[in-house]
């Protein structure tokens, strides 16, 4: 019949998505166009580890350090599930072996090594491995005398590993400091979100310290930061946006501009040793 022409067609599941920004519903395909970015109201989604090194390194140019090296129960450690099961499940879901990738690529063909944390494996928390594979991670640019670039995405310190875990805030910072003082180049990226001993500890070490707009950056949650000091704190305090207005930060960067600025970062960096020779020669 005529009429049906008109009958009213269900629209595909899967199209549209509310933005946790705005609240507005946006078309989900506009979306991953802008790398995971609202086209209304900038808000920057949370992207995995690999698509961060997609977007970040040159095509082709990753080269994986430590793929093999996984998480163990050590502690027997249960909760509401058995650490085991946690583990098992962030597994499958990320197909990762941990929360966090390291390893070496090129930038614009500027070679870099390169770390990143995946929040959708326990919340990106840094445990054994997490702790030792950025320890690694820093140790081979010293090696090799590059820039390291860290991305850091977390819920800190892994409390199924207890104090495993917050053995890798000094650790890590640690490893900071020997390369550091061998006159190496870190650029440390905090993205949405970025708390606990992440954030206390090699995250807040960079030289240079940039973060995605609006992204939640602190050690502990506002709620309890609330319960703890009894007061009211102002509003955004723990943004990206605040962070640079009060000095913590150097730069908010959109994620479509993260890999050019980087670039033009690295193109500042000089090893120390090549430094002093300049020097000598003048």
């Amino acid at each position: 019949m005529a009429w049906e022409k008109f009958r009213k067609k269900k629209v595909p599941d899967g199209l549209w998505m509310k933005c946790n920004g705005c609240q507005q519903m946006v078309f989900k395909k506009l979306v991953e166009e802008k790398l995971n970015v609202c086209p209304d109201c900038n808000c920057h989604y949370p992207i995995s580890a690999r698509q961060r090194i997609a977007l970040t390194l040159d095509e082709n140019s990753y080269y994986e350090y430590d793929p093999s090296m996984a998480p163990v129960d050590a502690l027997n450690f249960s909760d509401l599930k058995s650490y085991r099961d946690r583990l098992k499940a962030a597994q499958e879901l990320t197909g990762l072996k941990d929360a966090v990738l390291t390893g070496e690529g090129t930038i614009d063909s500027k070679p870099v090594v390169f770390s990143a944390l995946d929040s959708r494996f326990i919340m990106g928390t840094m445990g054994s491995v997490v702790g030792e594979k950025i320890t690694r991670a820093f140790e081979r640019a010293t090696e090799k005398m590059v820039p390291l670039i860290a991305f850091s995405a977390s819920g800190g310190a892994r409390m199924h590993e207890s104090c495993l875990s917050l053995a890798q805030m000094s650790k890590t910072s640690a490893a900071v400091a020997r390369y550091s003082e061998a006159g190496g180049f870190f650029i440390s990226v905090l993205v949405h979100p970025c708390y606990g001993g992440v954030s206390a500890s090699y995250a807040f070490l960079g030289d240079i310290i940039l973060a995605e707009p609006k992204a939640d950056i602190g050690f502990a949650g506002p709620r309890t930061i609330l319960h703890t000091l009894k007061m009211e704190l102002p509003k955004g305090f723990q943004s990206s946006e605040f962070h640079l207005e009060n000095g913590f930060i150097d730069m908010v960067v959109e994620r479509s501009q993260m890999k050019k600025v980087l670039s033009r970062l690295i193109d500042y960096f000089k090893p120390r040793r090549q430094r002093r020779e300049a020097r000598a020669v003048l």
